[in-house]
């Protein structure tokens, strides 16, 4: 695992908590897992399954896209693929060069 990739999806998870006015707690009995599973996630300790995004962004009533954001698969054999991070700045670049 990236760790890149849980560090993301947790500041995701942690800005949507804290726009829908939730505490950790609050979102954990919400969604029906345990505080600490949602701090772990937030903190980038650990990558959720399918099934906790989809319960995640319905507890903070966003789309599962939102927790999402920043995540993609970068498309490859084996060796070359595998998902990353993007980073704001490479997209904005690429944006630039694109534009030319």
């Amino acid at each position: 695992m990236d760790p890149r990739l849980a560090h993301r999806f947790g500041g995701n998870l942690r800005r949507a908590r804290r726009r829908a006015d939730l505490s950790q707690v609050q979102l954990a009995r919400l969604v029906e897992l345990n505080r600490v599973d949602v701090g772990q996630l937030e903190r980038g300790r650990r990558l959720p399954r399918l099934d906790t995004i989809l319960k995640l962004s319905a507890g903070v009533e966003q789309s599962s896209c939102v927790l999402l954001a920043g995540l993609r698969w970068r498309p490859g054999y084996y060796v070359n693929g595998g998902f990353c991070v993007d980073d704001p700045s490479e997209a904005s670049a690429a944006a630039k060069r694109g534009a030319r």
